[in-house]
């Protein structure tokens, strides 16, 4: 049997019409209708005609949450496990719940409020940079207070965060190819994040976790785990730490993982694992014609 890691994407990847193949299917239905009961809003109308609110914080996460959750749990109905799981920020949410860490409803609940604190945490800023000099760009980040590599997501593309001066600053210093400001409405993964995150801290505390039943890799700590404190442990320091995709990357194969299916909208974390390990195979279901048998 090849070893196989689903991978899940977070914000950034979201895509108008996305999760509407997904009505037909009786039991992904019966999902949106209860997500629609937990926020008081409906998934599927944000995901199928208001584009302008589904790029913010506050509607993308959960609505990344129930569409990824849902093909997942489509993937496993047609006898599909996985041996490893890991997210992209938001998306190590639905890799704890695909790994037994917490209810499908518990999830939704935490995504919820984390949306609502990360979206309401105005004033900094990101960017990403592509193709730098790594070198220099650390050199000048260990100068320059108040901002941080937020997502070390490839050797070739990281997106650093911080106040919209300390982000400007860096971008200025260091050589890219290209450097584009985010639209996003905070310095999310960066210390900017701390009031939000304590904030966040006092809910996750009242969700049970239990040990998971594959090994979860965790933003913060790229190692695999099942052990539930030390999952929640990482996931507590989430919202202000770094996310350290490129480890994440490197740590597959080193942990006999041949193959990789990202599962949802678009192919991001596809195309930064192939430029990071160029080995595995690498499979995307973005939608329901993309399911396998």
């Amino acid at each position: 049997m090849t070893k196989t890691a689903w991978v899940f994407p977070g914000q950034g990847s979201q895509t108008l019409g996305m999760g509407m193949d997904l009505l037909d299917i009786p039991s992904a239905k019966d999902k949106f209708a209860q997500a629609e009961a937990i926020l008081g809003w409906s998934v599927t109308e944000i995901c199928q005609n208001q584009e302008e609110k589904l790029a913010q914080t506050l509607y993308t996460q959960p609505c990344l949450y129930v569409v990824e959750s849902i093909l997942a749990d489509l993937m496993r109905e047609r006898g599909h496990q996985p041996d490893l799981v890991a997210g992209h920020s938001l998306g190590e949410y639905i890799a704890l719940y695909i790994a037994g860490v917490f209810e499908w409803s518990a999830g939704l609940q935490l995504v919820k409020r984390r949306a609502e604190l990360m979206d309401s945490a105005a004033g900094g800023m990101m960017a990403a940079l592509m193709n730098f000099d790594r070198e220099q760009l650390e050199t000048v980040i260990a100068q320059t207070p108040d901002v941080v590599l937020a997502n070390d997501n490839s050797p070739a593309q990281v997106v650093i965060s911080g106040t919209p001066d300390a982000v400007q600053t860096v971008m200025s210093q260091v050589k890219a190819k290209r450097a584009i400001p985010l639209k996003v409405s905070g310095a999310f993964h960066s210390h900017l994040m701390a009031a939000a995150a304590a904030e966040f801290q006092d809910i996750l505390e009242s969700v049970e976790f239990e040990s998971a039943t594959v090994p979860v890799m965790s933003n913060v700590e790229p190692v695999p785990s099942a052990d539930a404190q030390i999952l929640k442990q990482r996931l507590t320091q989430q919202m202000t730490g770094s996310v350290r995709w490129r480890e994440i990357s490197l740590q597959l194969p080193a942990n006999s993982i041949e193959q990789v299916i990202e599962i949802g909208p678009g192919n991001v974390l596809t195309g930064l694992i192939k430029r990071t390990t160029p080995d595995l195979i690498l499979n995307n279901v973005r939608n329901a014609a993309e399911l396998p048998d």
